[in-house]
């Protein structure tokens, strides 16, 4: 089926910061003496969408204490983006300078705006897209298909025109409860998963460009090849039409 548009995730597909939230995390928890491992952020909040705050309720901190925690969590996860070198995933940037000459792109994701604006505030990424959604344009965050649906919507096209690059399995369920196929772009963090129902699974951008690559330029030749015929068999007939309606004058002057 024709790619007509492509819908991405951005936090491990886009830049390299997951590592960066894992961290944030795994600093609010140890305070309270809770090792968070890489496998725990992965099944909580990868995974699934829960996080991991379901262990400060079992200390007996209520609903209120908790969100507190949350925003001092989103603070620190702020100042790691300031003090980190956030870098494009490698050869995404050239991956996007390709695809945008080709096909309409959105960002679709969930993180807070006031964290993707600090992430690409130095990158020049958002150049290559026609829009992008954050946590605060959904009621419900991924793994609900809500964000690809109105990713949908902003693009124009039908689910089975499009496809979504994702790098985890709740990104992965939010797609296909959408119809989208979906490929994932596996990192550190979840390569040990095998993500069943994505239509491709990637494990290098490499790999992913050469994948796009086929499915949109294979596409856009056909439609090319189509076109030619077209314009081929129009002039063809043009011509013949011309001919039919000089008539003798034609013989005439090829007798000569």
């Amino acid at each position: 089926m024709k790619i007509e548009g492509i819908l991405w995730d951005n936090d491990g597909v886009l830049v390299d910061t997951e590592r960066l939230f894992y961290q944030s995390n795994r600093e609010l928890f140890l305070s309270f003496g809770v090792d968070l491992s890489e496998l725990d952020f992965f099944n909580w909040y990868l995974a699934d969408n829960c996080g991991a705050w379901h262990l400060l309720a079992h200390l007996g901190m209520g609903e209120e204490r908790i969100a507190e925690l949350r925003e001092g969590r989103n603070r620190r996860y702020s100042e790691l983006l300031l003090g980190a070198a956030v870098e494009p995933i490698a050869g995404v940037g050239e991956l996007l300078s390709a695809l945008a000459r080709r096909v309409p792109m959105g960002v679709v994701t969930s993180s807070m705006s006031s964290h993707f604006d600090l992430i690409h505030s130095r990158l020049d990424l958002l150049r290559h897209f026609r829009f992008v959604l954050t946590a605060e344009h959904y009621t419900n965050s991924k793994p609900s298909p809500e964000p690809y649906l109105m990713g949908l919507k902003r693009l124009g096209l039908a689910a089975d025109r499009c496809v979504v690059v994702e790098d985890s399995p709740r990104g992965l369920q939010a797609a296909t409860g959408a119809g989208i196929r979906c490929i994932v772009l596996r990192n550190e963090l979840t390569r040990h998963y095998d993500f069943p129902g994505a239509w491709h699974i990637c494990d290098d951008v490499a790999g992913l460009h050469a994948l796009l690559h086929a499915e949109v330029c294979v596409e856009l030749h056909a439609q090319v090849r189509a076109e030619l015929h077209d314009e081929l068999h129009n002039d063809l007939h043009a011509q013949v039409r011309a001919e039919a309606g000089a008539g003798p004058a034609v013989l005439a002057g090829m007798e000569r």
